[in-house]
């Protein structure tokens, strides 16, 4: 047989259909690429998927996923990961996109900032519903304080949230972004809808795009971490204190990437550079937050 299998090929002798590989190959649980809108099987790798398959569960066997850090974008984070040398590329976007990319095996480590408005508790309960049945768990980063990014010297006096309504423009995060859940929410307690706020036509994919949008003047408000206000010399109004946690299988946080990481954020250059930044408390760095 050949190295690369086709569809056709692999299925038959896999003694799978067509359909059932294409679905294991598309929700990459089996060795499989796509070239050219084909999908192609390197067979070596499906003989030592198939002989794990035969020795346990799934979960103890499963392909590793590529060395990435998705989800929530973090200065701090983008920073510590480059500085580390620990690996892992980032692939920066939103708390929910990061957990369905863990739970998809697109990516070893997730980072949330997702809030549970009805337990009060940080990432554990949107993990628990996205990443069900799996060997998770949730290591503390760091506790950041969110609140209003505004111009140096808040010209227009916002000191709460319901102050972004009246035709103020406020830059805002994409809808599946941790930022985006905790403002709806704290939108939610202030009895405004987000109808009521004149948010920017095109959301803010990072944090330090909606520190942008105020610095340069188009948006007068943002939602947004001390530490990227500070980074352009804008204000900053503190609303809420908030958990910002990485989550992994249990065996990743046991790997090279993880572990090389967390080592160095242990360290006193990591420690210098959150105060440095501001709005950061890294004390409980490292520590578990959750065991699923």
């Amino acid at each position: 047989m050949p190295d690369v299998l086709t569809m056709k090929e692999a299925a038959a002798w896999l003694r799978l259909s067509e359909r059932s590989l294409y679905e294991l190959a598309r929700s990459r649980r089996l060795p499989a690429a796509q070239v050219g809108g084909k999908w192609l099987f390197p067979r070596a790798q499906l003989e030592r998927w198939l002989a794990a398959q035969a020795d346990g569960p799934d979960v103890a066997h499963r392909l590793d996923p590529p060395p990435i850090l998705a989800g929530s974008h973090d200065p701090l984070l983008e920073w510590a990961v480059r500085q580390s040398g620990c690996g892992l590329a980032m692939r920066a976007g939103g708390s929910l996109d990061g957990l369905a990319e863990l739970a998809a095996g697109a990516a070893q480590v997730a980072a949330s900032h997702l809030l549970d408005p009805d337990s009060g508790a940080w990432n554990e309960p949107a993990v628990r519903e996205i990443l069900a049945r799996r060997a998770v768990v949730g290591i503390i980063w760091a506790w950041r304080e969110q609140g209003l990014i505004v111009p140096a010297g808040n010209p227009r006096g916002l000191a709460q949230v319901r102050d972004l309504t009246g035709g103020v423009r406020v830059a805002g995060r994409q809808p599946r972004a941790g930022s985006h859940v905790l403002l709806t929410h704290l939108l939610t307690e202030a009895d405004v809808r987000l109808e009521q706020v004149a948010f920017l036509p095109e959301p803010a994919l990072s944090e330090d795009e909606v520190a942008a949008a105020v610095a340069e003047g188009r948006a007068d408000a943002g939602f947004g971490i001390r530490a990227e206000a500070a980074a352009r010399g804008l204000g900053f109004v503190p609303l809420i204190r908030e958990r910002f946690d990485l989550v992994m299988e249990r065996r990743h946080y046991f790997g090279e990437p993880a572990q090389a990481l967390l080592a160095f954020a242990r360290g006193p250059a990591f420690a210098a550079r959150a105060t440095r930044m501001g709005g950061y408390d890294v004390a409980e760095m490292g520590a578990v937050a959750f065991n699923l």
